[in-house]
């Protein structure tokens, strides 16, 4: 097996560049950190009907399957152009999405889509005590900022309001989960993602949060912001017609030989 790794401000993919066809349980053996590889993901190559696109599977460390993944995309399309040699700009088939990317050296801008709000997007959750302000909305995955007035984030409980909320009974499919302010016109988020955890930073997250302030009427639409995690941080752009762009940068870090007698036998496949 053949993989490269590469991060996006430190949420880190594994893209499969030769091997067998992934299974779960060979994903959650590679993205594990102590006996695998490590990564919160994998990039999975896949066929595609969409004209012109390159498909892509985009696979949880815990083995489900995202429907989108903001840093998973630019690392992809990052690997797509500098490896493969593709052009820029690309199409990439998420398998539930077609967007397009544009590779400008280690800078990737994405075309996320157009968010959608539940409804009401704006909700009151009891998690562990407290009540929590939550925007519940979809980037072409599910999501629910949390709105905070502390400024250190970091003084919060927000990884077990993360985990609480990942798999609360209102969310039929689970949600990422973003814990946010806006002080002093800026956006702060601490993430908690679907199928991983804490992560460093996140794109479809930081798109939500962008989103989520607009639609709360904290900033206007059609002007760039930024959106600070512990990783670093993203540009993202909110439209008035609620599409969404993300830029952000790319850092690949190593390519990796993984032996066939390392393959659990639990694990599966057979080679592509």
């Amino acid at each position: 097996m053949e993989l490269l790794k590469a991060h996006g401000l430190g949420n880190d993919y594994l893209v499969l560049e030769r091997g067998p066809a992934l299974t779960p349980a060979l994903v959650r053996q590679l993205c594990d950190r102590h006996r695998g590889v490590g990564a919160d993901g994998i990039l999975e190559p896949r066929p595609t009907d969409a004209p012109g696109a390159f498909g892509v599977r985009i696979w949880n460390p815990d083995g489900s399957i995202a429907e989108k993944s903001g840093n998973g995309l630019r690392i992809f399309a990052h690997w797509h152009v500098h490896v493969r040699g593709s052009p820029t700009p690309l199409q990439l088939d998420t398998g539930h999405d077609v967007v397009s990317c544009e590779v400008h050296g280690d800078e990737v801008t994405v075309e996320m889509g157009t968010v959608t709000f539940a409804q009401p997007p704006r909700r009151t959750l009891h998690i562990e005590g407290k009540d929590l302000d939550v925007t519940v909305l979809d980037v072409g995955n599910p999501h629910t900022v949390v709105w905070v007035d502390e400024a250190d984030l970091d003084a919060l409980p927000w990884r077990s309001w993360g985990a609480a909320l990942e798999r609360h009974e209102l969310f039929a499919h689970r949600t990422n989960v973003q814990i946010a302010t806006l002080t002093g016109g800026t956006l702060r988020a601490r993430i908690w993602e679907r199928g991983a955890g804490e992560t460093q930073a996140s794109g479809s997250s930081a798109c939500a949060v962008a989103a989520a302030a607009v639609q709360r009427g904290q900033l206007t639409p059609d002007a760039p912001t930024r959106v600070h995690m512990p990783g670093g941080t993203l540009e993202i752009l909110v439209r008035t017609d609620r599409t969404v762009r993300l830029r952000g940068p790319v850092a690949a870090v190593a390519r990796i030989h993984i032996p066939r007698a390392w393959y659990p036998a639990e694990a599966g496949g057979s080679e592509a």
